[in-house]
């Protein structure tokens, strides 16, 4: 039986995964994280080491998710970004990353 909390578990799967992703300035990594209380979208390129966009939620419900897969897609479509490498952050793609994820394809979002 492993000793490890689920946190240190999913920080585990996330580095392995961020091991073989990589986000570029023409494709860009769309990174999520779920604290207790929000959902955070950031867009980054990895080759510069810079994030080009982010946005954050108020609630973390599946309302919340959905609001906040297409605000992210409505402003990345502005800034000129089409498509994304989606970074699940080492979390399930549960209903809530369900959701977001599909708003942002709905959106316009190619991943």
């Amino acid at each position: 039986m492993s000793s490890l909390t689920k946190k240190q578990m999913r920080v585990r799967r996330h580095l392995r995964v961020r091991n073989k992703v990589r986000g570029s300035s023409e494709r860009p990594r769309m990174s999520i994280f779920k604290s207790n209380s929000k959902i955070e979208v950031q867009f980054v390129d990895d080759d510069k080491n810079i994030t080009l966009l982010g946005i954050s939620s108020s609630a973390k419900n599946l309302e919340a998710a959905k609001n906040i897969g297409a605000k992210a897609a409505e402003l990345a479509l502005s800034k000129g970004i089409n498509e994304v490498i989606f970074d699940r952050g080492g979390f399930s793609f549960g209903q809530n990353l369900k959701a977001l994820a599909d708003s942002a394809r709905e959106a316009g979002l190619k991943f």
